[in-house]
């Protein structure tokens, strides 16, 4: 785990800038950690025991502990850069405990500390899954959340069915990203080659890239299809609580 006091890298300024460039392409990401988290009290209560699925830096993890101060996470991700800044901002939180692992990988849950989990919380991560492999995902999760517990995915979950209304939300929200882009904002590729600057994440980055390459989005399917697909899963409920234009919160109840 890397220690802020042994690298001085200051682990809070790489996650705050990390959501920072995460609200340039969503600016109403934390009316969905909101609604996420109210959604887990309303069903599992106020202490759960929390799946933190494609963690990241821990975003979710970060929210779910200022809300719930005796909630615990195990985070689970594949990127070393990511896991870098999750693992030194979290150092010495006994709460949290990180896993490295590949989702794709049909062993991954194998490497969890915990058989069953109160909920598995994921957001704009598993749309870089095709809908086969989800689906297969899906199967697992529904082994990992207990009886009456919950799984919520946060994500881009696109209605073919609606090409207009598609293609004019889509025109607006790149307008509005061009205007926060020219004012300043860090994309994507921007904070990408930041990290690769800082001498404690320059190797874990190269590495991330030689994992993941640019970027590679899966099929990104309608949320009648996640809920269907959960559904038959083994939830025994699944619909969306809070969408956007563009993206959804589904959850799903075990």
């Amino acid at each position: 785990m890397a220690d802020a006091a042994v690298t001085g890298t200051d682990w809070a300024a790489w996650q705050q800038s990390w959501d920072r460039q995460q609200e340039w392409y969503m600016p109403d990401r934390e009316e969905r950690f909101r609604v996420m988290l109210d959604m887990v009290e309303a069903l599992v209560g106020p202490e759960p025991r929390v799946l933190d699925l494609a963690c990241g830096t821990g975003s979710i993890t970060d929210r779910l502990l200022r809300r719930f101060p005796k909630a615990t996470s195990t985070g689970v991700d594949l990127d070393p850069a990511l896991l870098a800044i999750a693992e030194g901002y979290f150092a010495d939180d006994e709460r949290v405990s990180f896993v490295t692992a590949d989702l794709k990988d049909p062993q991954w849950a194998a490497a969890l500390p915990h058989d069953t989990y109160d909920a598995v919380l994921t957001a704009t991560a598993l749309h870089w899954l095709h809908s086969e492999p989800l689906a297969g995902l899906y199967g697992q999760l529904a082994g990992l959340v207990r009886d009456g517990g919950v799984f919520m995915n946060a994500d881009h979950m696109i209605d073919q069915d609606t090409p207009r209304i598609n293609a004019a939300e889509r025109a607006r929200r790149h307008a509005r990203m061009a205007e926060a882009k020219a004012a300043g904002a860090v994309d994507w590729a921007d904070w990408w080659a930041l990290a690769a600057q800082d001498p404690v994440l320059a190797g874990p980055t190269a590495r991330r890239f030689e994992i993941y390459g640019e970027h590679a989005d899966g099929d990104m399917p309608a949320p009648r299809w996640h809920a269907d697909t959960l559904r038959a899963a083994g939830f025994g409920e699944a619909r969306a609580v809070w969408a956007s234009p563009s993206d959804t919160l589904l959850l799903a109840v075990r």
